[in-house]
């Protein structure tokens, strides 16, 4: 199964270590999904993780470590090249939140099954949408299936 994270998900993994996404560690773990991480999205993790994160500040090494993990797990998604080339990106809904959308242009992009969130406008456009709409599925940690 091919994956994008939305950076709450990735934040989940790499810095709170929440028990809520031990299945989707396994499942990478194990070899069951891949996941996949655009130029913009990389960006917006490495931006988030200077933030206050639950009364929690990471020192530079520690955010640094974090995305060196995030390289680790993640294959880059290259625009242009095999599945990116395909994507109908034009043809994607918009997301209320506009930060998001490059969340739905990335899992377009990188042939993703499922786009991972806990993002309510995200999960809204995932209920208001037409399955034909889009090429994945938008789902929360819980509801992969592992």
């Amino acid at each position: 199964m091919k994956a994008v994270l939305d950076t709450n998900i990735w934040l989940d993994w790499l810095v709170f270590g929440d028990p809520g996404i031990a299945a989707l560690r396994a499942a990478f773990e194990e070899g069951r999904i891949e996941i996949f991480i655009d130029e913009a999205c990389e960006a917006e993790l490495a931006r988030v993780l200077g933030y206050t994160l639950q009364k929690k500040i990471l020192d530079a090494a520690s955010q640094q470590a974090c995305m060196a993990e995030c390289r680790r797990i993640a294959r880059r998604i290259v625009p242009g090249k095999g599945q990116a080339a395909q994507a109908p990106l034009a043809g994607l809904p918009k997301c209320r939140d506009a930060d998001d959308q490059k969340l739905l242009e990335a899992a377009a992009a990188a042939g993703a099954e499922v786009l991972v969130t806990k993002d309510l406008a995200l999960l809204e456009l995932a209920g208001a949408v037409e399955k034909r709409a889009l090429s994945f599925r938008i789902v929360k940690p819980d509801s992969l299936g592992f």
